[in-house]
Protein backbone atom coordinates (compact mmCIF):
# COMPACT_ATOMS: atom_id res chain seq x y z
CA UNK A 1 0.00 0.00 0.00
CA UNK A 2 1.04 3.63 -0.79
CA UNK A 3 0.34 6.32 1.45
CA UNK A 4 -2.11 9.02 -0.02
CA UNK A 5 -2.59 12.21 1.07
CA UNK A 6 -3.30 13.02 4.65
CA UNK A 7 -1.42 10.44 6.01
CA UNK A 8 -4.00 7.57 4.76
CA UNK A 9 -3.41 4.23 3.15
CA UNK A 10 -4.63 4.12 -0.57
CA UNK A 11 -4.93 0.28 -1.20
CA UNK A 12 -3.62 -0.99 -4.51
CA UNK A 13 -5.37 -3.99 -6.62
CA UNK A 14 -3.43 -6.16 -8.99
CA UNK A 15 -4.58 -8.50 -11.55
CA UNK A 16 -3.97 -11.96 -10.55
CA UNK A 17 -4.61 -14.39 -12.79
CA UNK A 18 -7.08 -15.38 -15.41
CA UNK A 19 -9.15 -18.60 -14.94
CA UNK A 20 -10.03 -20.10 -19.18
CA UNK A 21 -12.23 -23.05 -19.13
CA UNK A 22 -15.68 -21.63 -20.27
CA UNK A 23 -16.80 -21.21 -23.58
CA UNK A 24 -19.75 -18.27 -22.83
CA UNK A 25 -20.94 -15.76 -20.76
CA UNK A 26 -20.11 -16.49 -16.81
CA UNK A 27 -23.12 -15.62 -14.83
CA UNK A 28 -22.03 -16.26 -11.83
CA UNK A 29 -18.88 -17.39 -9.41
CA UNK A 30 -18.55 -18.14 -5.47
CA UNK A 31 -16.06 -18.83 -2.78
CA UNK A 32 -15.47 -21.92 -0.52
CA UNK A 33 -15.52 -20.95 2.59
CA UNK A 34 -11.66 -21.31 3.57
CA UNK A 35 -11.58 -24.28 5.48
CA UNK A 36 -11.71 -26.12 2.28
CA UNK A 37 -9.13 -24.51 0.81
CA UNK A 38 -8.87 -22.01 -1.83
CA UNK A 39 -11.56 -22.90 -4.21
CA UNK A 40 -13.78 -20.99 -6.18
CA UNK A 41 -17.66 -22.19 -8.55
CA UNK A 42 -18.21 -20.68 -11.66
CA UNK A 43 -20.95 -21.49 -13.75
CA UNK A 44 -22.08 -20.50 -17.38
CA UNK A 45 -23.69 -20.05 -20.05
CA UNK A 46 -21.46 -23.09 -21.80
CA UNK A 47 -23.69 -25.72 -19.72
CA UNK A 48 -20.56 -26.05 -17.05
CA UNK A 49 -20.11 -25.81 -14.13
CA UNK A 50 -16.11 -25.69 -12.87
CA UNK A 51 -14.58 -25.62 -9.78
CA UNK A 52 -10.85 -24.32 -9.39
CA UNK A 53 -8.71 -24.69 -6.74
CA UNK A 54 -5.22 -22.77 -6.03
CA UNK A 55 -2.61 -25.27 -5.30
CA UNK A 56 1.31 -25.32 -4.43
CA UNK A 57 4.03 -25.29 -7.74
CA UNK A 58 7.46 -25.70 -7.17
CA UNK A 59 8.31 -23.07 -9.87
CA UNK A 60 8.83 -19.56 -9.06
CA UNK A 61 5.44 -17.95 -9.07
CA UNK A 62 4.57 -20.89 -5.95
CA UNK A 63 0.90 -21.11 -6.88
CA UNK A 64 -1.07 -21.65 -9.41
CA UNK A 65 -5.10 -22.28 -10.29
CA UNK A 66 -6.43 -25.42 -12.19
CA UNK A 67 -9.69 -26.88 -12.94
CA UNK A 68 -9.98 -29.27 -10.29
CA UNK A 69 -13.55 -30.38 -11.48
CA UNK A 70 -16.30 -30.11 -14.35
CA UNK A 71 -19.77 -31.13 -14.75
CA UNK A 72 -21.89 -30.58 -17.80
CA UNK A 73 -25.51 -29.85 -17.59
CA UNK A 74 -28.07 -29.75 -20.66
CA UNK A 75 -28.69 -26.27 -20.97
CA UNK A 76 -27.35 -23.05 -19.18
CA UNK A 77 -26.26 -22.98 -15.74
CA UNK A 78 -27.73 -19.70 -14.04
CA UNK A 79 -26.57 -19.71 -10.27
CA UNK A 80 -23.55 -22.08 -8.20
CA UNK A 81 -23.54 -21.31 -4.62
CA UNK A 82 -21.98 -23.36 -1.67
CA UNK A 83 -23.39 -24.48 1.36
CA UNK A 84 -23.01 -22.49 4.42
CA UNK A 85 -19.63 -24.50 6.53
CA UNK A 86 -21.41 -26.42 9.01
CA UNK A 87 -22.84 -28.78 6.64
CA UNK A 88 -19.76 -29.41 4.62
CA UNK A 89 -17.72 -28.95 1.34
CA UNK A 90 -21.06 -29.04 -0.55
CA UNK A 91 -21.91 -26.69 -3.88
CA UNK A 92 -25.15 -26.12 -5.25
CA UNK A 93 -26.10 -25.57 -9.09
CA UNK A 94 -29.47 -24.98 -11.24
CA UNK A 95 -30.01 -24.79 -14.78
CA UNK A 96 -32.06 -23.80 -17.51
CA UNK A 97 -32.85 -27.83 -18.03
CA UNK A 98 -34.96 -27.48 -15.48
CA UNK A 99 -32.61 -29.16 -12.79
CA UNK A 100 -30.31 -28.39 -10.13
CA UNK A 101 -27.68 -30.55 -8.84
CA UNK A 102 -25.98 -31.12 -5.05
CA UNK A 103 -21.86 -32.14 -5.11
CA UNK A 104 -20.86 -33.20 -2.22
CA UNK A 105 -16.57 -33.11 -2.09
CA UNK A 106 -15.62 -35.49 0.65
CA UNK A 107 -12.74 -36.46 2.31
CA UNK A 108 -10.44 -34.41 0.23
CA UNK A 109 -11.00 -35.80 -3.08
CA UNK A 110 -12.06 -33.44 -6.10
CA UNK A 111 -15.30 -35.90 -7.16
CA UNK A 112 -17.86 -35.26 -5.44
CA UNK A 113 -21.47 -37.09 -4.81
CA UNK A 114 -23.42 -35.97 -7.14
CA UNK A 115 -27.40 -35.71 -6.22
CA UNK A 116 -29.30 -34.27 -9.69
CA UNK A 117 -33.04 -33.30 -9.36
CA UNK A 118 -34.99 -33.52 -12.58
CA UNK A 119 -37.98 -31.34 -13.63
CA UNK A 120 -37.04 -28.82 -10.63
CA UNK A 121 -39.14 -26.10 -13.03
CA UNK A 122 -40.46 -26.65 -16.10
CA UNK A 123 -38.75 -24.22 -18.53
CA UNK A 124 -35.82 -23.83 -16.40
CA UNK A 125 -34.66 -23.10 -12.69
CA UNK A 126 -32.81 -19.20 -12.70
CA UNK A 127 -31.94 -19.31 -9.23
CA UNK A 128 -30.47 -21.21 -6.19
CA UNK A 129 -29.60 -20.28 -2.34
CA UNK A 130 -29.05 -22.18 0.72
CA UNK A 131 -31.02 -21.73 4.06
CA UNK A 132 -29.20 -21.17 7.34
CA UNK A 133 -27.84 -24.31 8.90
CA UNK A 134 -29.39 -23.59 12.17
CA UNK A 135 -33.09 -24.51 12.62
CA UNK A 136 -35.64 -21.86 13.40
CA UNK A 137 -36.25 -21.88 16.91
CA UNK A 138 -33.01 -23.16 18.23
CA UNK A 139 -32.19 -20.39 19.99
CA UNK A 140 -34.58 -21.13 22.40
CA UNK A 141 -34.45 -25.13 22.21
CA UNK A 142 -31.42 -26.91 22.97
CA UNK A 143 -32.25 -29.46 21.30
CA UNK A 144 -32.62 -27.55 17.86
CA UNK A 145 -29.01 -26.23 18.49
CA UNK A 146 -27.25 -29.70 18.17
CA UNK A 147 -24.73 -29.93 15.39
CA UNK A 148 -26.21 -33.27 14.60
CA UNK A 149 -29.52 -31.42 13.42
CA UNK A 150 -28.51 -29.10 11.01
CA UNK A 151 -31.01 -28.59 8.79
CA UNK A 152 -29.96 -29.18 4.61
CA UNK A 153 -32.38 -26.95 2.55
CA UNK A 154 -32.45 -24.78 -0.48
CA UNK A 155 -34.77 -22.82 -2.01
CA UNK A 156 -35.07 -22.61 -6.01
CA UNK A 157 -37.24 -20.40 -8.43
CA UNK A 158 -37.92 -20.75 -11.68
CA UNK A 159 -39.92 -20.20 -15.28
CA UNK A 160 -43.04 -21.62 -14.13
CA UNK A 161 -43.17 -18.56 -12.00
CA UNK A 162 -42.89 -20.72 -8.74
CA UNK A 163 -40.48 -20.33 -5.84
CA UNK A 164 -39.74 -23.90 -4.43
CA UNK A 165 -38.75 -25.33 -1.17
CA UNK A 166 -36.29 -28.52 -1.12
CA UNK A 167 -35.01 -30.90 1.92
CA UNK A 168 -32.15 -33.57 2.36
CA UNK A 169 -34.32 -36.38 3.66
CA UNK A 170 -32.72 -39.91 4.01
CA UNK A 171 -29.92 -38.72 1.98
CA UNK A 172 -32.31 -38.13 -0.80
CA UNK A 173 -33.90 -34.61 -2.07
CA UNK A 174 -37.48 -34.14 -1.83
CA UNK A 175 -39.82 -31.10 -2.13
CA UNK A 176 -40.50 -29.66 1.21
CA UNK A 177 -44.48 -28.74 1.23
CA UNK A 178 -46.38 -27.01 -1.37
CA UNK A 179 -44.78 -24.42 -4.35
CA UNK A 180 -44.86 -20.88 -3.32
CA UNK A 181 -47.02 -19.25 -5.69
CA UNK A 182 -47.25 -15.35 -5.86
CA UNK A 183 -45.34 -14.40 -8.97
CA UNK A 184 -47.18 -13.41 -12.34
CA UNK A 185 -43.69 -14.22 -14.52
CA UNK A 186 -40.36 -15.80 -14.44
CA UNK A 187 -38.74 -15.68 -10.83
CA UNK A 188 -35.25 -14.25 -11.80
CA UNK A 189 -33.69 -14.51 -7.96
CA UNK A 190 -34.43 -16.13 -4.94
CA UNK A 191 -32.71 -15.57 -0.95
CA UNK A 192 -32.77 -17.17 2.23
CA UNK A 193 -32.42 -14.85 4.98
CA UNK A 194 -29.64 -15.28 7.45
CA UNK A 195 -30.98 -16.64 11.57
CA UNK A 196 -29.17 -16.69 14.73
CA UNK A 197 -32.12 -19.62 15.83
CA UNK A 198 -35.15 -17.25 16.33
CA UNK A 199 -38.60 -19.55 15.98
CA UNK A 200 -39.52 -17.87 11.98
CA UNK A 201 -37.47 -18.38 8.59
CA UNK A 202 -37.48 -15.97 5.50
CA UNK A 203 -36.89 -15.86 2.20
CA UNK A 204 -37.28 -13.35 -0.43
CA UNK A 205 -37.69 -13.29 -3.97
CA UNK A 206 -38.22 -10.87 -6.73
CA UNK A 207 -39.00 -11.60 -10.62
CA UNK A 208 -39.51 -10.63 -14.20
CA UNK A 209 -43.08 -9.32 -12.79
CA UNK A 210 -41.43 -6.36 -10.81
CA UNK A 211 -42.09 -7.98 -6.98
CA UNK A 212 -40.22 -8.39 -4.63
CA UNK A 213 -41.88 -10.57 -2.23
CA UNK A 214 -40.77 -11.87 1.30
CA UNK A 215 -42.11 -15.21 2.62
CA UNK A 216 -42.27 -15.59 5.98
CA UNK A 217 -43.22 -18.86 8.12
CA UNK A 218 -43.43 -18.62 11.99
CA UNK A 219 -43.07 -21.71 14.58
CA UNK A 220 -45.99 -23.87 14.51
CA UNK A 221 -48.27 -24.02 17.47
CA UNK A 222 -49.45 -27.29 16.59
CA UNK A 223 -48.51 -30.97 17.57
CA UNK A 224 -44.94 -31.71 16.26
CA UNK A 225 -43.70 -27.87 15.89
CA UNK A 226 -41.98 -27.24 12.82
CA UNK A 227 -43.12 -23.89 10.71
CA UNK A 228 -46.60 -22.94 9.64
CA UNK A 229 -46.57 -22.27 5.52
CA UNK A 230 -45.21 -19.72 4.09
CA UNK A 231 -46.81 -16.60 3.05
CA UNK A 232 -46.14 -13.89 0.97
CA UNK A 233 -46.08 -10.16 1.62
CA UNK A 234 -45.27 -7.99 -1.39
CA UNK A 235 -42.30 -5.42 -0.47
CA UNK A 236 -42.81 -3.55 -3.81
CA UNK A 237 -43.97 -3.59 -7.08
CA UNK A 238 -41.07 -2.23 -9.20
CA UNK A 239 -41.60 -0.55 -12.79
CA UNK A 240 -39.28 -2.99 -14.18
CA UNK A 241 -37.98 -6.40 -14.16
CA UNK A 242 -36.00 -7.21 -10.66
CA UNK A 243 -33.27 -8.95 -10.81
CA UNK A 244 -31.30 -9.99 -7.64
CA UNK A 245 -32.15 -9.56 -3.86
CA UNK A 246 -29.59 -9.81 -1.35
CA UNK A 247 -29.98 -10.12 2.53
CA UNK A 248 -27.49 -8.64 4.70
CA UNK A 249 -25.35 -10.39 7.28
CA UNK A 250 -27.92 -9.56 9.83
CA UNK A 251 -30.94 -10.91 7.78
CA UNK A 252 -32.62 -7.27 9.08
CA UNK A 253 -31.82 -5.38 5.24
CA UNK A 254 -32.73 -6.17 1.95
CA UNK A 255 -31.07 -5.00 -1.15
CA UNK A 256 -32.45 -4.76 -4.62
CA UNK A 257 -31.83 -4.17 -7.95
CA UNK A 258 -33.34 -4.19 -11.65
CA UNK A 259 -34.00 -2.75 -14.65
CA UNK A 260 -34.37 0.48 -13.13
CA UNK A 261 -30.88 0.84 -12.98
CA UNK A 262 -31.03 1.28 -8.94
CA UNK A 263 -29.99 -0.36 -6.26
CA UNK A 264 -32.34 0.15 -3.30
CA UNK A 265 -32.19 -0.81 0.33
CA UNK A 266 -34.74 -1.87 2.40
CA UNK A 267 -35.70 -3.03 6.08
CA UNK A 268 -38.64 -3.82 8.16
CA UNK A 269 -40.89 -1.78 10.57
CA UNK A 270 -41.77 -2.75 14.02
CA UNK A 271 -45.32 -2.48 12.65
CA UNK A 272 -43.94 -5.31 9.94
CA UNK A 273 -43.92 -2.63 7.08
CA UNK A 274 -41.09 -2.61 4.30
CA UNK A 275 -39.61 1.05 4.05
CA UNK A 276 -36.97 2.00 1.86
CA UNK A 277 -34.10 3.18 3.70
CA UNK A 278 -31.49 4.21 1.16
CA UNK A 279 -31.10 3.92 -2.92
CA UNK A 280 -28.07 3.96 -5.37
CA UNK A 281 -28.99 5.28 -9.12
CA UNK A 282 -26.86 6.81 -11.55
CA UNK A 283 -27.06 10.25 -10.52
CA UNK A 284 -25.79 9.70 -7.29
CA UNK A 285 -22.91 8.22 -8.19
CA UNK A 286 -19.15 9.94 -7.35
CA UNK A 287 -17.62 12.22 -9.90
Amino acid sequence: AAAAAGGEQKEHHQHVVTLDGHDGPVWQVAWAHPKFGVLLASCSYDNKLIVWKEVATQSAVGKKWIASYEFEFGSSVNSCLWAPHELGQILACCSSDGSFAIFTFTDGSPNPEVKRIQDAHSGGVNAISWAPAIHPGALLDDSLADMRSWQKKVVTGGNDKKVRIWACREEEWVQDGHPLEFHEDWVRDVAWAPSIGLPSSTIASCSQDGRVVIWRASASTAAGGGLDRYQPHLLNQFSDVVWHVSWSFTGNVLAVSGGDNEVTLWKESEDRRWEKISDVNKSSRPA
